[in-house]
């Protein structure tokens, strides 16, 4: 007699069990699908559909659409002035990336050694994130424009003598000019990264090799950096994806110009599909670029898991 109630009391806790179980995990996919539907509106066809129109004629003036295959990328090979744009993109990348890992580590390593203030200093480094890629744009525009801006003033007042140098104008000045604009933006996200992960270090090994008699160096060379290889290879990969896509601070200082002598890749697209009307050739431009940031990308968080 008090076996079917015991069965049935079973029956319906195992019963509960699987409902419990499809619950748990049809609940978190349902709950993703609004968000997933989302990007797919708003992402994913602009790419399918850009993606269409490198493969074609398009163009504002003419609008009818004819497949030409890969002709569209044939001629961006071909194009010297997109070679430039793309050798001078990577260049930009290389040194703004290692420059600011560099400036990034030291004060890392200054920071993490502050005892008190280390909030107040954290707050004071965020500050150049803070800021709009345009705002710093304009900002450094006027800092080195060559009649009134403040570097060649503070020049002068070093100086003595009036010194009307043309950054914005000059082959590598130009270069220059906007990279020290994006290191000032950028250095303060490896700052902030870094310290991070210094802060998670495990003590113990430090202080066996303080024990050990080890020196600064090689604390830093055999125990901080082999630990730290995966937020730099993190910190890195996001940066390198920040700047591949550079477009604001160019396009206010320079704006690619004099005569394209400091054209990136993104501010050639502009001029391509919004300037020219050629959303065809500019949708094929965007791929390339999309293609090696992806490899780029991959090569990076595959060191970062090899270094975990």
């Amino acid at each position: 007699m008090a076996v079917k109630p015991l069965a049935r009391q079973r029956g319906v806790t195992q019963g509960g069990r699987s409902f419990a179980l499809k619950e748990s995990v049809y609940l978190p996919v349902a709950l993703l699908v609004p968000g997933f539907l989302v990007i797919l509106l708003v992402v994913g066809f602009p790419m399918l559909y850009s993606l269409f129109l490198s493969f074609t004629n398009y163009t504002l003036i003419n609008r009818s659409l004819h497949l030409v295959g890969l002709q569209n990328y044939i001629t961006l090979f071909q194009d010297p002035v997109f070679g430039q744009a793309f050798g001078r993109t990577m260049l930009f990348m290389t040194l703004a990336v290692n420059l600011e890992f560099l400036l990034g580590l030291g004060i890392a390593q200054l920071m993490a050694k502050v005892i008190r203030g280390q909030g107040f200093l954290r707050t004071l480094m965020m500050i150049p994130m803070m800021f709009a890629p345009i705002l710093v744009g304009f900002q450094f525009k006027w800092f080195f424009n060559d009649q009134v801006g403040l570097v060649n003033n503070i020049l002068f007042s070093l100086t003595g003598k009036m010194h009307i140098i043309p950054w914005l104008v000059d082959v590598p000045l130009g270069f220059i000019s906007i990279l020290v604009a994006e290191i000032w933006m950028g250095t303060p996200f490896m700052v902030i990264i870094l310290e991070a992960g210094i802060l998670s270090l495990p003590v113990e090994p430090f202080e066996a090799a303080d024990v050990d008699g080890a020196s600064g160096w090689q604390k830093f060379r055999h125990l901080t950096w082999p630990m730290l290889m995966p937020f730099i290879y993190t910190a890195m990969a996001i940066r390198s994806l920040d700047l591949a896509r550079v477009y604001d601070v160019v396009s206010i200082m320079t704006g690619g110009g004099p005569a394209n002598r400091t054209e990136l890749i993104w501010t050639y697209v502009y001029r391509l599909a919004f300037t020219g009307h050629n959303y065809s050739l500019g949708s094929a431009m965007s791929y390339v670029t999309v293609a090696i940031s992806f490899l780029f990308t991959w090569y990076l968080f595959t060191n970062v898991i090899k270094s975990r």
